[in-house]
């Protein structure tokens, strides 16, 4: 077992080809060992070089309506009446705090996705 930092996209290829090939390795033993660090190695570096940011939000709320089949008028029921639904979701207008705990509780949104980061 030759373990050594992953540093380049070449690195990180090989150690995914590796993990694949000890996939049913059992724990405990040396090929489990190394299944573990190599794990431990690639989510590092993806985490690094390749990093999954949450939704913009209001890219969010659009998502979840698309899955659950609901229109703009559905979103008043959640946000409030049609103008304010126009300004959030044409960006004029910020989501409050109370807004993100309802589209989060009766949506299921991420608060997550809801807050935002910059990135």
């Amino acid at each position: 077992m030759v373990i050594a930092p992953i540093k380049t996209t070449r690195d990180d290829d090989r150690a995914l080809a590796r993990i694949e090939q000890l996939m049913d390795a059992k724990p405990g033993t040396k090929a489990g060992d190394e299944l573990d660090v190599l794990t431990t190695l690639v989510e590092v570096y993806e985490a690094k070089h390749h990093a999954i940011y949450p939704p913009d939000p209001i890219e969010a709320i659009k998502f979840r309506m698309d899955q659950l089949g609901m229109t703009r008028k559905d979103l008043e029921m959640v946000l409030g009446g049609r103008g304010r639904v126009s300004e959030i979701m044409t960006r004029k207008r910020n989501l409050s705090l109370e807004m993100i705990r309802r589209l989060h509780r009766k949506m299921h949104i991420p608060l997550e996705s809801l807050i935002g980061t910059a990135a």
